[in-house]
């Protein structure tokens, strides 16, 4: 069976290989990923129409993708990043380019976040002073003196 691919373009793209396109393919994306209260834009497809009942979707005429850009820029990446591999791309390992794929787009979409982020995290954490990686270390060196490699003892 081929593989299809659906494409979820929220605050960050989503791209995930299913079977087909039938509701109960496309129910477990809905799930994991789209609140209930969210409003959702999609194409006609009749797939969708059994997921009214739980999610607010308004469905639209594609008009040849000029209703939904964001959907075929994403689509035109994909192909474009996909030609780049030198090799076959096969159906078993689809999803993991389709995984790489989005984490480097939505890295460069929100990259001006990512140090902001950062000092978040930083600010968030318990300090770690001296003293304390110091005791670590030595207790690692205490108990495996021939390989200590730093990492909860």
């Amino acid at each position: 069976m081929n593989k299809q691919i659906v494409i979820c373009v929220l605050r960050s793209n989503y791209i995930k290989a299913i079977d087909d396109y039938s509701a109960k393919s496309l129910t477990p994306i809905f799930e994991e990923h789209i609140s209930t209260s969210a409003k959702i834009f999609t194409d006609k497809w009749r797939g969708y129409s059994p997921l009214k009942e739980k999610y607010n979707i308004e469905q639209k005429e594609s008009k040849n993708g000029k209703n939904f850009k964001a959907i075929h820029v994403v689509i035109h990446q994909i192909k474009s990043w996909i030609r780049t591999v030198p090799s076959h791309v096969s159906k078993k390992h689809i999803q993991s380019y389709f995984n790489e794929f989005s984490f480097r787009i939505n890295r460069s979409i929100f990259k001006e976040n990512i140090f902001h982020k950062t000092i978040e995290r930083m600010i968030a954490a318990m300090p770690i002073y001296q003293n304390k990686i110091i005791q670590k270390i030595r207790g690692c060196l205490n108990k495996k003196k021939d390989s200590c490699i730093l990492k909860k003892c």
